[in-house]
């Protein structure tokens, strides 16, 4: 199973770059999918999660071939 993961804005600073690319031999979820492409890193509260440009939580499962989304909440006035 081939999942591609991109990191955005800050995240993408914290974890040192922007995409990364998973395979897995067994079903993950999104929080499985941020602690393999990140090597175990804590989960930052408060982080947006999307599957496929769809905002999801972290337990939402994740399929073969779907892109997993990280990025902070975004503020604005």
């Amino acid at each position: 199973m081939t999942i591609e993961v991109k990191f955005f804005a800050s995240l993408r600073e914290q974890i040192g770059r922007s995409e990364a690319r998973l395979d897995a031999s067994e079903p993950l979820c999104v929080a499985e999918v941020w602690a393999q492409a990140t090597g175990n890193a804590e989960l930052p509260v408060n982080v947006l999660m999307a599957r496929n440009m769809e905002y999801v939580d972290s337990a939402t499962p994740v399929r073969d071939g779907d892109e997993v989304a990280f990025f902070p909440p975004v503020t604005g006035g």
